[in-house]
């Protein structure tokens, strides 16, 4: 890999950290005393002392400015970290205090917990954006001069003794859901997935990608589709999914063919969209299941088939890619062995595939799950270092065999101790990271939690509900609109989480109440997706767009074009929700499997046809009213429904075949226009494969 290239890795890798752990590299005993908080907090959760750790971590990873040392705590942090600590930790310390003085809080009860809000502010500012410190404010602002806001949103306003006893010292403000989700379900998934990314499991994933995809026309690419998709289930981080996979798919799409900003959207649309993958989606996806009462099985149900279109979507519009530029895929010298990949990390999988069935055959509870899963990754890690030292490395060193591997060179150094010391290692490294990247999230929960505070001390989520109501007109359509306005415009600049956390409170009830005052029935499950959505999808919306950074630094790129270009590949995730709000079959709801083995595969026929659209390619480039067709096409087969023709009701099946047999003969049409060179096998495989 050329020298650039290598900086931008190092740099877009240096950003991903930043964003997640922090950007202070600790070393010697600093380093250690981090280190032993960040594992303290993986091994000790309580969603008070969660807290603390949380807040203390922010402190003393994340630097307070640009000015601020990398290699060394300031002074004013490590102040800043003891009051934030003890501040967090007094109500764990004085339960019964606070217990009996909600409503009636002391003069020194209300200055800690002012100095908790601050601290609160001031850690989400460091670990996330200014932008979420800044809403919070708003709201707490709105809170005291509610009697100045215009007129629908008034209220009678509140002290300031008044606010922050109900945030503080109440369950419903800062340690309200978010908090308390963050500190149970979200931090066990985490936990898990820094355990998968720290004993192989990524890399075994993205290399498997590439024995599976790299061959085939356009290969990097579509390998990179896939890697991100695996590493996105499991992760759920969309920034660390793009410079983990795209450390070494983008310079591989460049290679063969792919302009910089190309490469660098394709893999920040499918990082992004691994969010959407089951079976772990983030936290927003777990706060979700709190919020409405739902099991998080019913989540990852009903998220399953969206997730599949969405990435069918990006997937095929990668291969029109190829096809319109001529891209080739890698040689068969670049392209790993399929079936030596697959056999050399199908260990990795195990705590994977037991999560899975955990959650969705015994049906236990996420943290059961999940606790049971990192029990059995961390076993993964140990038997794979005993085989590595007693069974594998003895063999190579046998045969003389002289590996760059750094695990054999460590070895080779000292083959007695090798197995405690690396399966020690690998152990302590995944709870340390699992803190660190929990850090952020756990500030943003707290953040979020004084916003859900304000809005339960005025009622404004009814007030929106109204709101939005009445400038809807009754009308569902826009309603659904002014929400997806709402979502993206905030989560240009907030977390995932953030965005959908405040979605919920805000624009949630107002499709609710449209929808039972239209007796559309709508389930609440599918109202929460469709916000849930449109938090992501805001991730990878210039002019923001952290992931579009990241991506384009390892490319190359200007990062407004790659942001541009990625929200182009994602247009499909724009308008699935769409789609299942109106179709909730989607969502596997009121419908049987035999109708999904159905429903599925025509409406991965109309992913392909949405994609032709967005591309104006498919043999050959299309005419005007060739997209046109696609586009509709699109909609008629992604909708397992009746359709409405004037006064006649026509029957889905009708339809789809209808709509099959309009692609059959536009590829006929387009194929005569190509020539005779075309073959149908060749090309049906391409598509497909």
């Amino acid at each position: 890999m050329p020298a650039k290239e290598i900086q931008g890795v190092d740099a877009s890798k240096r950003m991903a950290k930043e964003s997640e752990t922090g950007s202070r590299s600790l070393s010697g005993r600093v380093g250690g005393l981090v280190a032993g908080i960040a594992i303290a907090m993986s091994l000790f959760q309580l969603y008070t002392i969660h807290l603390a750790f949380a807040l203390v971590l922010c402190f003393l990873c994340f630097p307070g400015s640009k000015k601020s040392p990398r290699h060394r705590i300031a002074i004013p942090d490590i102040i800043l970290a003891i009051l934030a600590g003890a501040s967090a930790l007094y109500l764990f310390v004085n339960y019964d205090h606070v217990v009996t003085s909600v409503g009636d809080a002391a003069s020194y009860d209300l200055v800690i917990g002012a100095v908790l809000l601050i601290l609160v502010l001031e850690a989400t500012r460091r670990s996330i954006s200014p932008i979420l410190p800044i809403i919070t404010i708003i709201f707490l602002l709105y809170a005291y001069l509610g009697p100045y806001c215009p007129e629908i949103l008034a209220h009678r306003g509140f002290r300031v003794k008044r606010i922050i006893d109900h945030i503080f010292m109440s369950g419903e403000g800062l340690w309200g859901v978010p908090l308390r989700v963050s500190a149970t379900f979200v931090f066990l998934f985490v936990l898990f997935g820094a355990f998968l990314e720290r004993t192989g499991a990524g890399e075994y994933l993205i290399n498997l990608s590439f024995a599976l995809m790299g061959r085939f026309r356009g290969g990097p690419a579509k390998a990179a589709v896939v890697a991100s998709c695996a590493m996105g289930s499991i992760s759920g981080s969309s920034i660390a999914n793009t410079v983990t996979t795209g450390a070494m798919t983008i310079p591989l799409m460049k290679k063969v063919g792919f302009q910089p900003h190309v490469a660098g959207a394709v893999e920040v649309a499918a990082s992004t969209n691994g969010q959407l993958m089951p079976p772990i989606m983030g936290a927003a996806a777990f706060i979700m299941a709190e919020i409405i009462g739902v099991p998080y099985v019913e989540i990852v149900k009903a998220a399953f088939i969206p997730a599949v279109l969405s990435y069918t979507a990006i997937f095929s519009i990668v291969h029109l890619e190829a096809v319109k530029e001529n891209i080739r895929g890698l040689t068969k010298e670049e392209t790993p062995p399929i079936l030596k990949t697959l056999i050399s990390g199908l260990h990795y999988i195990i705590p994977l595939f037991l999560l899975i069935w955990l959650l969705l055959v015994v049906m236990w509870t996420p943290t059961t799950a999940a606790a049971w899963s990192i029990l059995a990754a961390a076993l993964v890690a140990v038997a794979n270092n005993y085989y590595r030292a007693h069974i594998g490395f003895p063999r190579l060193k046998d045969k003389g065999v002289d590996k760059d591997d750094p695990a054999y060179l460590d070895y080779l150094q000292n083959s007695r101790g090798y197995f405690v010391r690396r399966s020690l290692n690998e152990i302590m490294r995944s709870l340390e990271m699992g803190a660190r990247n929990m850090a952020g999230i756990a500030a943003a929960c707290a953040c979020c939690g004084i916003i859900i505070g304000v809005v339960t001390l005025t009622g404004l989520g009814l007030k929106m509900a109204t709101l939005i109501t009445e400038a809807a007109g009754g009308n569902l359509l826009l309603t659904l609109i002014f929400s997806v306005f709402a979502s993206i415009i905030l989560g240009m600049g907030l977390p995932t989480t953030a965005t959908y956390i405040i979605m919920a409170a805000m624009t949630a009830p107002a499709i609710l109440t449209i929808s039972a005052d239209l007796n559309l029935g709508l389930p609440i499950v599918a109202v929460h997706l469709f916000v849930f959505y449109y938090g992501i999808v805001a991730d990878d919306t210039p002019p923001v767009g952290l992931c579009a950074y990241a991506a384009a630094g390892i490319a190359k790129s200007d990062p407004v074009k790659t942001g541009w270009k990625s929200f182009r590949l994602d247009l499909a995730a724009f308008t699935l929700p769409f789609m299942f709000i109106y179709n909730t079959k989607l969502l596997m709801i009121g419908t049987n499997w035999i109708e999904l083995c159905y429903i599925l595969p025509i409406c991965i026929l109309g992913m392909f046809c949405w994609s032709v659209f967005i591309q104006g390619h498919w043999i050959v480039k299309t005419y005007i009213w060739e997209r046109f067709i696609f586009l509709g096409l699109a909609f008629l087969l992604v909708n397992p429904s009746h359709i409405s023709i004037g006064s006649f009701l026509v029957n889905q099946h009708v339809v789809n075949l209808i709509a099959v047999g309009a692609m059959i003969l536009i590829y006929f049409w387009q194929r005569s226009r190509k020539g005779p060179r075309v073959i149908l096998e060749k090309h049906y495989l391409e598509i497909y494969i």
